[in-house]
C-alpha cells in the first residue's frame, strides 16, 4: 500500500474518532476500513451508561460495512485513540475484524495509529490461530 493511501486511510480514522459518543471514559476512538475497491469505511466508539453495551469503533465499521452488504475485500484497517501510544484493536474486534477478513480471504494490514507514529502489523500477527467461519466446518 503506498504512503499517500495510508494517510487516507490513518485521517479517516481520525476523523472518525471526532465523531465518538464517549461521555463515561472520554476516550475518543475512530476506525477505518479500506476495501480493495478503494472505498474507506468509518466507524468510531459508542459508549452507553450500561457499560457493556458499548460500541468500539472497530465494530462499528464493520457493522455499517456489512450493512452496505459488503462480504470480503478487506485491505486495511486503521485505529486511532487518544494518549501518547499507538493503539491497537482490542480482542474483541480482532474477532469481529477476522470475520470480515475471512470471507474474503485478506490478512488485512492493520495501522495502530498514535499522535507521532503509526505502528504496522498483520491482522494475523494481532490474532494467531483465530476463530473464524472456516473454524465451523
Amino acid at each position: 500500500m503506498d504512503e499517500a493511501t495510508k494517510n487516507e486511510l490513518v485521517e479517516a480514522a481520525r476523523e472518525a474518532a471526532k465523531q465518538a459518543y464517549a461521555p463515561y471514559s472520554d476516550f475518543h476512538v475512530g476506525a477505518a476500513l479500506l476495501f480493495a475497491d478503494g472505498e474507506i469505511v468509518g466507524g468510531c466508539n459508542v459508549e452507553n451508561a450500561s457499560y457493556g453495551l458499548a460500541l468500539c469503533a472497530e465494530t462499528v465499521a464493520v457493522a455499517k460495512a456489512m450493512g452496505a452488504g459488503r462480504r470480503g475485500g478487506l485491505v486495511a484497517v486503521a485505529v486511532t485513540g487518544p494518549g501518547a501510544e499507538p493503539i491497537t484493536p482490542c480482542g474483541r474486534c480482532r474477532q469481529v475484524l477476522n470475520e470480515l477478513a475471512a470471507l474474503g480471504g485478506t490478512d488485512p494490514l492493520v495501522l495502530c495509529v498514535g499522535p507521532d507514529a503509526v505502528e504496522e502489523m498483520r491482522l494475523s500477527q494481532l490474532l494467531p490461530a483465530a476463530f473464524g467461519p472456516a473454524s465451523l466446518d
